[in-house]
């Protein structure tokens, strides 16, 4: 395996389009390329389908305005967001209510699963969760299905044109490791998305993640961002 190559966060900013559509691990900007997006919002680029299991949050752990992906909601960069749910960023709901923004909410295990099944080419998810409630009209859910009597919901399997990976460790292969709650969504998105970017806190020599703790293998992995440590 070869070294995977090692590019700047607005390196790997400047390389998403107008129109993108993305994947954001993590959970509340826990685990999100938190560099690459900075710098992505201060592209001036919009359009984006941001799909994340949250929007991140108004106010980060030290303050902060507008934390993670929140700026992007912020700046009315994204157009369209599919997550689980997005209460701690107020603005999402604004502009739901101002017309500008369309969410998608769909259940957290749903959303991960469906991920999942875009990055092994499956055609769908049978899923009991969200039988009789407003998932069934999703744009996301195509219809139900019986089985042995019991309903389920066939939901779309999700892809993106981009993966952005936030991480603790990653070696010169791109061979990644996920430091506790950073790990949640960034291990499924890494196998469903057309360019997958790892942001490290650290970047390691190879071998220096043992075999066995290698959460997202480097064969997913396009490009390498040493980050921000946090």
């Amino acid at each position: 395996m070869a070294n995977k190559p090692v590019i700047t966060a607005k390196e790997a900013a400047a390389m998403i389009p107008e129109g993108a559509t993305i994947m954001c691990g993590g959970f509340l900007a826990c685990g999100q390329a938190r560099a690459i997006v900075k710098e992505l919002a201060a592209s001036g680029k919009g359009g984006f389908t941001l799909i994340a299991n949250d929007m991140a949050r108004a106010t980060g752990p030290m303050g902060e305005e507008f934390f993670g992906i929140a700026q992007l909601i912020h700046n009315h960069q994204v157009k369209r967001v599919i997550a689980t749910h997005v209460g701690m960023t107020p603005e999402v709901g604004q502009q739901v209510n101002e017309g500008t923004l369309e969410v998608n909410l769909i259940p957290q295990g749903s959303l991960a699963e469906c991920i999942r099944a875009g990055g092994a080419g499956l055609g769908g998810v049978l899923t009991p969760v969200g039988v009789g409630t407003l998932v069934e009209q999703s744009p996301l859910c195509l219809g139900k299905q019986t089985i042995d009597g019991k309903e389920y919901l066939l939901m779309k399997p999700i892809h993106a044109d981009f993966a952005l990976l936030g991480t603790y460790k990653c070696d010169a292969y791109g061979n990644c490791w996920y430091k506790g709650t950073m790990r949640n969504f960034n291990v499924v998105m890494a196998t469903a998305a057309d360019t997958v970017i790892a942001e490290c806190e650290y970047l390691m020599p190879v071998g220096e993640i043992e075999p066995e703790n290698i959460h997202t293998y480097g064969m997913c992995v396009n490009y390498i961002v040493e980050g921000e440590r946090k």
